[in-house]
Parts: structure tokens; C-alpha cells; sequence
């Protein structure tokens, strides 16, 4: 069969993943990426796959939403998941990476596909023919405004925010003991910067009164839940934090025998463990008072920042009610994906840029599209995001909340419920993957 060409505007998670399947169909793929020529307020390269925020895909556990969605997308045939496990970092029961080898490696598989052709600079104008919007929360405003155009609903948005980066060779070894919560000390996956009640107290006054980039006063709408400064999570009381990114439990300092007050841990950036990033900590401190806040922590008293923590406005669009139920505009051959649809999280944009290809194909080919099973991880937060019922729609990563209960009736421990949750979805879903060898194998020409 011949193909058409399809344009995707983003080179970001989504628009990879989507170029690279549908280039894998068939599909000559024009692949825009408005950097370097325009870059964005979190941005730092011009790499394809660039990861903003936090170096971690979150949890590999079976009985966990993050890892269901994870063993989801590998009987899906996702590429960037593969991507990811190749430059995976040590990071205990988490999927990390090395940023910069995880763009290398999804650059190498684009370049691999001679019918993507990649295109640099900025979209101004929805261009004729087939197109996946893929360009994310930090969508050019020129775009942005053609994009609500489209889809004639309002624009929502929320704040997020990534954090610090430090150098490896500038911390306090001497302080700093490596342990990942409930193992032994010196065999983790995490640093930990330790705090007795003293020292975390005046972390905490400083944390909280630092002069801030983004001047409000933020209400509980305004900022993602997942993402939230950690000044922000502080000001709420002053243990909240140290029940939160900085809980010690689990945790012993060698210095002292004892579990620390509080402890700040620090995950590797890297194979090579140059760099560290300093995890729950994405902040709207201004660079210099980072420097000072962070500099009173045990151990990074001396920490040089390869990068400072971010802040930014996100855009999405009312999915609910402005896309159908494969997320294309309805009377237009434009379909989003994406973060820019308001489902959140590394993974969820590798999935939706994934669906976003075969839905694709699936209209090319006269097919049906993909409808997966609302039990899975993945099927039910498509569900929710295209559900016209949803109500004070709001950015929403995969979680078993947005799955139906059980109906055997049994009464069960929370892990168990969960590990329930992932068998009946992995069952589903190999189900009606066999019914699909249209999409998902089989003769595609």
C-alpha cells in the first residue's frame, strides 16, 4: 500500500516515539523540532527525546501503575522504552537514565529511518494533511494559539518545575553515605545528604522565605501535584517535607548509627556518576538563593550546580471535550499527543505518542481504531482524558485510582490489590493484542 506523509511537530517524547512507528508502517514522517533556532524556558539542548524534568521513568515494580504501564508498552513494541532501558542509571526499584545517552540512543533510531525526515525550526501554522501534534506543555505561543484555533476550547494551564543538578566531585563524601531506603548502607542506588532537627529546621525557614522567581501566591490548582516546588510542599507545615522527599525512614547515618532527623537524597544523572540531582526538590527559587539554600545541607556545602532548578507554565487543552477517543480533532486529520492533551509524565507521553501512530495507521488502512481495555494502565487514563463526563479536567499521570475495582469480591492487602490490578490488565491486554495483528504485527504492506 502507499502511504502518505505525516507530519509530527514536537521532537520531544511523543513525537519521537510516533515518528518512529510510523515511519516503522510505512509512513514518509516529516519530524519537526522548533530547536535550536527556538528554544523554551526548560529546555537546555537541541537534542531529539530532551528530558526537562527529573532523569527517572518512576517505578519498575509489577504492582506498581508506573511499572503495568511500563510492561504495557513493551507488548506494544515501544521504542523508547527500549531507548531507556539501554541508558538506565542505578536508581533501586526505579527505571533512571542518562539523559544524554537516552536522547543519543532515540536520535540514532530516527536517523536509522530514512523515510523521517527531521526538520528544525518553528511551526507557526498547522500545515495540510495528516499531522500529529506532539509539542508539549511548552508549546511556541505562535502554535499554542493555532492549536486552540483547532480545537475552539479553552486553554488551561498549570505550573511546573524540574530540579538542581549538582556535581559529583563538589560534594562532602565524608557526610554524604550512599544507602537506598530499608538496604544496607554503601549498597544503594541513592546519596543522602543527612539533617539532625536543628539543621532542618533552619533549612526549612530558609527554603521557605527565599526570594522566588515566579512572584504569587500559588493556589492548589495552579500547580501540578506530581511536580510541586519544595518550597511550596514546605509552607504547608513545617514537617510536611520531611514526610515527604525528605523522610529518613529507612535510613541510617553511619556518622551517628542512628536514622537521621530528616535526609535529602540524591539520584545519579549518569552511569558514570558525575552528576547527581537532588530528588523532590524541583524548586521556583531564584539561582542565587538556591546556591544559598541548598549550600546549608550536610554535605553539599561546597556543591557546584551543573544546573539550577526551573520553573515554567505548562499548556494543555480540555481533552475531554475537545478530542475524541483517539485523541484527534474531530473533522480534521490533526490528532495530539502528548503532554499538550494533559496526560502527564515521561512514560504517559511515550504511550500517547505510540497510540497517536497507530491510530494513525489505523484511519490510513480503513481500520478501526485502538481501543484498549479500561482495566489496563494505559487504556484507563485514555479513558479518563477523553471521557466528555470528566469534569475540572486537570493534568493526570496513570494510577490504579482511574481503574474499575475488582469484582471477585475478596478482601486484600494494598500490594496484593495492586499486583491484582496489573494481572487482570496484562491479561486483557494480550487478549485483545491478538485480535490486532493489524496493528500490532503481522503483514503491514
Amino acid at each position: 500500500m502507499q502511504f502518505d506523509q505525516v507530519t509530527v511537530i514536537g521532537g520531544g517524547l511523543a513525537g519521537s516515539e510516533c515518528a518512529i512507528q510510523l515511519a516503522d508502517r510505512g509512513f514518509a514522517v516529516k519530524l519537526c523540532e522548533m530547536r535550536p533556532q527556538v528554544s523554551s524556558p526548560a529546555h537546555h539542548t537541541d537534542h531529539l527525546a530532551e528530558l526537562v524534568c527529573s532523569n527517572s521513568f518512576k517505578s519498575t515494580r509489577p504492582d506498581s501503575a508506573a511499572g503495568l504501564l511500563k510492561a504495557e508498552l513493551e507488548r506494544m513494541g515501544s521504542v523508547l522504552l527500549d531507548c531507556a532501558h539501554r541508558a538506565a542509571v542505578p536508581a533501586g526499584g526505579a527505571l533512571a537514565v542518562d539523559r544524554v545517552k537516552f536522547s543519543e540512543l532515540v536520535e540514532a533510531e530516527v536517523a536509522a529511518r530514512p523515510n523521517i525526515e527531521v526538520v528544525h525550526g518553528e511551526v507557526t501554522q498547522i500545515p495540510e494533511g495528516h499531522v500529529v501534534i506532539a509539542a508539549g506543555p511548552l508549546c511556541s505561543p505562535a502554535l499554542s494559539e493555532e492549536v486552540m484555533k483547532l480545537v475552539g476550547g479553552d486553554a488551561l494551564a498549570f505550573f511546573d518545575a524540574a530540579a538542581p543538578i549538582v556535581d559529583a566531585s563538589t560534594l562532602d563524601m565524608d557526610v554524604l553515605f550512599s544507602q537506598s531506603r530499608y538496604e544496607e548502607q554503601g549498597s544503594g542506588d541513592y546519596l543522602n545528604a543527612p539533617l539532625n532537627k536543628e539543621e532542618y529546621e533552619a533549612f526549612i525557614g530558609a527554603l521557605t522565605t527565599a526570594d522566588r522567581v515566579v512572584l504569587k501566591d500559588f493556589e492548589g490548582g495552579d500547580l501540578f501535584q506530581a511536580c510541586q516546588p519544595a518550597e511550596e510542599v514546605a509552607r504547608t507545615g513545617k514537617d510536611a517535607i520531611r514526610f515527604g522527599a525528605m523522610k529518613p525512614v529507612g535510613l541510617t547515618d553511619p556518622r551517628t548509627g542512628r536514622r537521621p532527623w530528616a535526609a535529602i537524597q540524591l539520584r545519579a544523572e549518569n552511569k558514570e556518576k558525575t552528576a547527581y540531582n537532588l530528588v523532590g526538590f524541583q524548586t521556583n527559587l531564584t539561582f542565587g538563593e538556591q546556591k544559598r539554600v541548598f549550600h546549608m545541607v550536610p554535605g553539599l556545602e561546597n556543591a557546584e550546580f551543573f544546573r539550577y532548578g526551573v520553573m515554567h507554565r505548562n499548556t494543555f487543552v480540555d481533552a475531554p471535550h475537545v478530542l475524541d477517543g483517539t485523541f484527534a480533532v474531530p473533522g480534521t486529520g490533526v490528532r495530539l499527543a502528548g503532554q499538550i492533551t494533559g496526560t502527564e509524565g515521561y512514560m504517559e507521553a511515550v504511550a500517547t505518542g505510540l497510540l497517536a501512530a497507530l491510530n494513525t495507521y489505523a484511519e490510513a488502512i480503513g481500520a478501526a481504531g485502538v481501543e484498549l481495555p479500561r482495566v489496563g494502565a494505559l487504556g484507563a487514563l485514555v479513558g479518563y482524558a477523553t471521557d466528555p463526563a470528566t469534569v475540572g479536567y486537570q493534568p493526570m499521570h496513570v494510577n490504579f485510582g482511574l481503574v474499575p475495582p475488582l469484582e471477585d469480591g475478596k478482601r486484600r492487602s494494598k500490594r496484593d490489590r495492586y499486583q491484582a490490578y496489573a494481572d487482570r490488565a496484562l491479561e486483557a491486554l494480550d487478549a485483545y493484542l491478538a485480535t490486532r495483528p493489524d496493528l500490532f504485527g503481522g503483514d503491514r504492506s
